[in-house]
């Protein structure tokens, strides 16, 4: 390869300092993995100190950090000098109370503290909308979608340049590298390494911005899945 050839290879990568939130989650982790291995420089924050060994093994540099306890200053004191945010924190059914805590405002003080550090680019994992719908009714589920919703009507309303990204039930299995994505797709499952996978590719698509993306398991490459979904 010549030395022209491979700069014109280099430039066509683009390489990201990352800030994570719920960096040790089974998304998040396996997002980190795919970052690194591309060559991006990723700082995973972490609420608890157990965390930080998950964060570190998946090639991220951890960083202890607190949605509910640290002010936004503090916040964008930790997110400033990196060129994207990518949220996928959560409270995991732990209470109705940390839930609006967690997936709520802590999501609406991560915005901000992303604005006021002057970082746009901002990646929100959400929840589809028919998700788990055909089980009995549970209050403290239809809080969480409440809450859901409402942090991404939220984050559309702000300057950022969002993308939130909507998987359907996720599943542990190893991933199969192709999905169906769109602005409104029929409801299934999802292999959390194959939304990592579409996030990966989608955050470092500048065309992909400002739109909402439902995600299940398909038959579509994620990489053709995101070409797709710019050419819209």
């Amino acid at each position: 390869m010549t030395k022209k050839r491979r700069r014109l290879d280099e430039e066509r990568r683009i390489i990201m300092k990352v800030f994570q939130i719920g960096a040790a989650g089974g998304v998040g982790h396996r997002l980190a993995r795919l970052l690194v291995a591309r060559g991006d420089a990723v700082t995973g924050m972490h609420r608890d100190p157990a965390q930080a060994e998950t964060v570190r093994a998946s090639g991220a540099t951890p960083l202890t950090g607190d949605l509910v306890d640290d002010s936004v200053d503090e916040l964008a004191a930790k997110i400033g000098g990196h060129d994207a945010v990518v949220f996928s924190a959560g409270a995991h059914g732990t209470g109705r109370d940390k839930t609006t805590a967690i997936d709520g405002k802590g999501l609406e003080k991560a915005a901000a503290a992303a604005a006021r550090a002057g970082v746009s680019r901002f990646v929100l994992v959400s929840v589809f909308p028919d998700a788990l719908r055909a089980g009995e009714p549970d209050e403290g589920f239809e809080h969480y979608m409440k809450v859901k919703k409402t942090a991404d009507v939220y984050l559309t309303r702000t300057g950022l340049d969002w993308l939130i990204v909507r998987p359907g039930t996720l599943l542990d299995e190893p991933g199969t590298g192709r999905v169906t994505a769109g602005p409104a797709v029929e409801y299934g499952d999802v292999r959390r390494d194959d939304v990592a996978a579409f996030i990966d590719a989608a955050l470092h698509e500048p065309a992909l911005s400002r739109v909402i993306v439902e995600l299940t398991g398909g038959e579509t490459p994620v990489t053709e899945a995101v070409a797709r979904l710019v050419s819209l």
